[in-house]
């Protein structure tokens, strides 16, 4: 089987490619593309492929673009760093989609279900298909509405605090708390769980079971024994260290970059 990669991160590309090669030694790789003008180039002037893996935020904008400017008549699997609650609805109508950090697991898992449906994709209603799919994913990237703000109790008075004042939550026990710029610390009736769903995943990060940061709340990154990381934050912490494993490390150094 002959694949094409739509991927603008290098360590995304490297990743793939090695699950690639470990998951099956049949597939072929055809070459990769790194955004919407030259993943439109590349189709333009060869052959379909058999599959193509492809990112849905590349360096130029998003994926759909490519199927404005070009016929498509592959299957696809994208790939995405957004949360999986956001793509539940359509998960079940694509040929597959892959979260970043992707497992190895995953993948076989998206192979295996291309292989079901190959003979779908032999049929002439294949584009049309396709259309649906790429509709379907464009209403699911609409604008999220996060957060903005969280009314919270301090005593007997009630404060609304906004979400760019704070710097970080922590989770100690069945308590959450979040701590403010200038430091003030109040309970939140959520979890890290919650939370992370209801901030803006550019500005928030899960670092661990304990702490979800704000990117500029980061003062320092030190590396750590196997392959983990250790961040300062400010305001401190009451731990003073936070640390990232090493399954979420790659993933973490990725959100600070963008």
């Amino acid at each position: 089987m002959k694949v094409f990669i739509i991927e603008d991160e290098y360590l995304g590309l490297e990743r793939l490619l090695k699950l690639l090669g470990e998951t099956d030694t049949s597939l072929t790789m055809l070459g990769h593309a790194e955004s919407i003008k030259s993943s439109v180039q590349w189709l333009q002037n060869n052959p379909a492929p058999d599959l193509i893996f492809m990112d849905i935020e590349l360096a130029d904008g998003q994926c759909f673009e490519i199927f404005n400017q070009v016929q498509v008549n592959s299957p696809i699997i994208f790939t995405t760093s957004y949360d999986e609650y956001a793509l539940h609805a359509f998960k079940v109508n694509s040929i597959d989609y892959l979260l970043k950090p992707i497992k190895s697991e995953d993948l076989a898992a998206a192979l295996e279900k291309l292989g079901r449906m190959k003979a779908q994709f032999q049929l002439p209603s294949q584009t049309v298909y396709i259309d649906k799919l790429v509709q379907e994913l464009r209403h699911f990237q609409q604008p999220k509405e996060y957060r903005k703000r969280f009314l919270l109790k301090q005593g007997q008075r009630w404060i609304s605090v906004e979400t760019h004042e704070i710097a970080w939550f922590m989770a100690d026990g069945k308590l959450c708390f979040l701590r403010t710029w200038d430091n003030r610390r109040f309970i939140v009736d959520y979890t890290l769980e919650e939370l992370s769903e209801m901030l803006d995943p550019t500005e928030f990060f899960r670092a661990n079971r304990s702490y979800l940061v704000h990117a500029k709340a980061v003062k320092s990154i030190d590396s750590y024994f196997g392959g983990k990381l250790i961040l300062q934050l400010s305001p401190k912490t009451e731990a003073n260290d936070v640390v990232v494993s090493k399954e979420k490390a790659g993933e973490f150094k990725a959100w600070m970059g963008k």
